[in-house]
Order: C-alpha cells, then structure tokens, then sequence
C-alpha cells in the first residue's frame, strides 16, 4: 500500500522535480521565469483557506459591533441585551415613618407642628421681633412667645379659611370678618406685630453678610431646616425637584421660571418622600456669586448634598439632575438613580439617539455592567431617554402605549415635589408683603404643617379616618391651639359680641358675666363721649 504524502512533503518533490528539469532543459520563452514566479501545485488551496478565514473574522467583527455600542465619546460600551448586566441588591433602609424622636413628643396635631418650632427658634425670632418693635413701631409693647404663637395661629387660620389674599381690615370688620379674630388680638396689634417681626438685627447684618444672600433669615432657617430629617424616615423611593415660592418683590435671587405657575419667586430645592411628600430636606437657591465662575456640575452638587446621611435609596430626577457622574456617585453610596437624560450627554451611543426610522411606541434598551437606558418613541419626532442604575431588564408593557418599565416607574415618583406645592398651596398662609424673608417664613409655616400632618396622622392613624378634609380639619385644629392661651389671658374684651362670647367661653365664664361686663364697657364708653362733648361746649 502507497504511502500518501503531506502537502508540505508534495510541494517538495515538485520543486525538487522542477529543479531537475531546469538542468536537463534550455530555457524557452514559453517557460521563462521573467515575471519573478513560479508555479506550485496546492497553493490554490491555502490561498483559498486563508481568504475563507478573513471572512469568518470580518464576520465575528461585525457581530460584535452589533452586539456592542460604543458611546459617543468612547468610554463606555453598551450592549442591547442585559446578559452581562451585573444583578442589583438594593441594601437596607431605616423603617419609613415617623422616627421614636417624634413619636415620643406627639400628642396632639399642634404638639407635631410645635416639633419644627421649638423653643430655640421661637426665643430667636421673639429676641430680634422686639428689638425691632422698639426702634420702628410707635407704642410699642414687647411680646411674648405666647402671643408670637398666637400671631402664627392667626396666619394658619387665614390660610385654612383661603383669606390670604383678604385684606386685615377685612378680617377684622364686624359683619363680613371671622370671629377668630379680633376675639384672638386686636387688628392694631397684628399689624404691629406683622411690623415689626424680623429674624436678625439688621445694624449688625454688614459684618455677617460674607457673601451670604440668605442673611437676613439664615439662622433660623438652617435650625428649622435641620429639624426637618430628625422626625421621618423617608422610604425606599425619593425624588428631587425644585420649588417656586411665589414672590414679586425686589430680591437679588429672585428667579423667574416660566414653568411654574407663579413665574417669578425663590428657588428652592427640595427632597421628598414619594409616598408622603413629606419635606425632608430644603436648601434655598441664592444664584451665583458676583466673583465665582459660572458652576458646572449644578444639578449634581445639589443631588449630592440632599442625600447627604442616606443610603439604599432610589433617587428620582429630572434631566436637569441626571447625569452619568452622579449615578456613579450615588452608586458609591450604595444609592439608585432612575432620571430623564439629556440627549446631548456623551456617554449615550448613536444608537439610541437615532430614531428616524423606528415606529412610534417603540423601545431600544442599552446595558452596562450596573447602568440600563432606554429609549421610547412616545410619538413622532419624540425621543424620551431614561438612566436608571436599579433596573436590569427590558420589560416593556404589552398592552396601551407599551411603554417600558423604566418609563413607569419614574413617572409614578417623579411628582413627589410638585406635590408637596399644591398641597402647601391649597392652605397657604402666605400674605402680600415687600420682604423676602416673611416670604420664605410663610413657606416654613406651610411646610410645617404639611410635615406635622404626615407625622399626626402616622401616629394616630384612626383620627378622622374616613374624612376627605381630614388635613383641614387637622390645620382648623393646630390654629385653634395656637390661640386659645392669648384668648385666655386677654383683658380686655372685643367689641363685636361674638368675639367677646368667644373670648369668655375660652376663658370659662359663663355668657351672663361677659354680658354684665361688656354693659359696663359700653356704659363707661358712654360717659367718656359725653364728658367730651361737655368740655367741648
């Protein structure tokens, strides 16, 4: 049997032949070698193994360029399948609600409104009120807490009864007025005290200032602002959103913001409870410095600093928040990100930018190795694009607008904020006033209300339940507290006899006593006039 030989062993019996033949053979010109090459018998074959090879590696490049997307600036490689994506384990969080601190101090609804202001802030804004009084106000009486109290429980009722916008006069007149409020204190006297009420001295504020616009109301806004994290947990899911206190007036931070209803005002940034809005954490945006450069990275600092404290929560932004830097950061902190991105972040790949022939409805997903976005065609022309470093599937709706769960799940915590401004305006407390800082000390009131009412209620869950007007009757209640102790102590009776019946019903005497008594104040008002009209003939 015949050996068979390898193809290396052939080509070398061949060259070997050939060589022979050259010997032995002159040279012709049809068998010249002028062109510099030979012919070998089995090159056909590896000539044609080595082309089938690059195109089976031109073929794996092009799958893996289907299957990975390169970001526009190069750094980050996306893939449309979640196979690689690494699992997410949410860690542990404080249980959501009020903390043992609040429920300890609850009793009452104005025991969980006097938690935001207590005795320190109150002495505060009574010390500089006073010092204020006797510099400006004629007359001038000094008060007390008590009556700073009372002051403020006239505010809430205002707001509970939506006479914010009504006029003092009007509150106070005889007929058309509520009785709550000349029973309480004179309108003298609440507008003397609307006069004179101030948060710090104003001779010492120049060697203060240091560049600070918040100034005139820092202190006792960063005490009350740092009370507010003490009494809640939030829960698994927060979102950050700015707020717009309504303010026209001059302020040298006023901000004007077509999106919101007021247009112009003080900007706020504010992070909320999704499931209660509860307020846990303001910061009050007094614009850039006159000598710093323009700040880069905005949305991020202020994401960054009110989380400060939290871990294993999910984070809900909007696009002027959310951005691949801060999810890394947040992700540093054991914290999730779910937020609308911008379309010109370029850390996205093409391929989701792109949607000149995708259908409407229609979803593309990118994974990373802890990042997912998707991006949905809601209608045409229309591209919404989502960040999110908690979901690791494409789970997209299969029925209505199919829209993916990413996109689900930030609008169900997206207005979380929004929220807490509708219903801080439904009861307002606000009043006109040319100063910024009342402004601002309207919003605490408001804010403080709505917190004790999340706070009362979590507490003391069967309170009303049932009620759809359970947060009036809750503000109807914390007012009424607020009052009630001046309405004792008061001296000197109302003119209108419904307040003065009020006044002595608060202070237990009976109808016929107060009466008796107001007989005499009419009587000796009586006498005076004539004793007048006497001298003056």
């Amino acid at each position: 049997m015949k050996r068979t030989l390898s193809l290396e062993e052939a080509v070398a019996a061949v060259l070997h032949s050939s060589e022979s033949e050259k010997d032995t053979t002159p040279s012709s010109g049809d068998f010249s070698d002028s062109e510099g090459e030979e012919y070998l018998p089995g090159t056909e074959e590896l000539c044609s193994l080595s082309e089938e090879e690059e195109e089976e590696e031109e073929e794996e490049t092009r799958l893996e360029a289907d299957h990975q997307w390169t970001s526009k600036n190069g750094e980050i490689m996306w893939q449309p399948t979640h196979e690689e994506v690494l699992p997410f384990f949410p860690p542990p969080i404080l249980t959501p609600g009020p903390t043992h601190y609040a429920i300890a101090r609850i009793s009452s609804p104005v025991s969980s409104f006097n938690l935001f202001f207590a005795e320190d802030i109150m002495q505060l804004i009574l010390h500089f009120t006073n010092l204020q009084g006797k510099r400006s106000v004629k007359e001038w009486k000094d008060t007390d807490e008590e009556e700073l109290r009372a002051y403020m429980g006239l505010l809430v009722l205002a707001g509970m009864y939506r006479s914010q916008h009504e006029s003092t006069t009007s509150l106070w007149d005889g007929e058309t007025g509520r009785v709550l409020f000349p029973a309480t204190m004179s309108k003298k006297r609440f507008a003397q005290i609307n006069l004179a009420i101030r948060f710090d001295d104003r001779l010492s504020r120049p060697g203060r200032y240091r560049g600070d616009k918040l100034t005139p109301i820092k202190d006792i806004w960063s005490k009350w602002s740092d009370r507010l994290p003490k009494f809640f947990n939030p829960g698994r899911d927060i979102c950050v959103d700015e707020q717009l206190v309504p303010f026209k007036g001059r302020c040298s931070f006023k901000q004007y913001m077509p999106s919101k209803p007021a247009k112009y005002g003080l900007k706020i940034w504010a992070l909320c409870d999704v499931q209660t809005s509860y307020a846990w954490r303001l910061q009050v945006y007094t614009g850039k410095s006159a000598s710093a450069n323009r700040e880069m990275n905005q949305g991020m600092r202020v994401v960054l600093e009110l989380t400060e404290g939290l871990q294993g929560h999910t984070v809900t932004t909007d696009n002027f928040f959310t951005s691949f830097p801060l999810a890394e950061e947040l992700r540093k902190r054991r914290m999730a990100l779910v937020g609308t991105l911008r379309l010109n972040k370029p850390e996205l790949p093409p391929q989701l930018l792109n949607i000149r022939d995708r259908d409407v409805l229609s979803s593309v997903f990118g994974f990373s190795r802890n990042r997912a976005v998707v991006s949905y065609v809601p209608k045409r022309r229309k591209n919404v694009v989502v960040l999110s470093t908690r979901h690791r599937e494409p789970q997209v709706q299969d029925f209505g607008k199919r829209k993916p769960q990413i996109i689900l799940d930030y609008n169900k915590c997206k207005a979380a904020v929004d929220h807490l401004d509708q219903v801080c305006g439904t009861y307002s407390c606000r009043r006109r006033t040319r100063r910024w800082p009342m402004c601002l000390f309207y919003h605490m009131i408001d804010v403080s209300l709505y917190n004790a009412f999340i706070l009362f209620t979590a507490v003391e869950p069967e309170w009303n339940r049932g009620k759809r007007y359970r947060r009036r009757l809750f503000i109807d209640e914390v007012g009424r507290a607020l009052i009630t102790p001046t309405m004792m102590t008061r001296t000197r009776l109302p003119r209108t006899p419904f307040a003065a019946s009020l006044v002595l019903q608060a202070q237990g005497k009976d109808q016929q006593q107060g009466q008796q008594r107001q007989q005499e104040q009419s009587i000796n008002i009586t006498a005076f006039r004539n004793l007048c009209c006497f001298r003056g003939v």
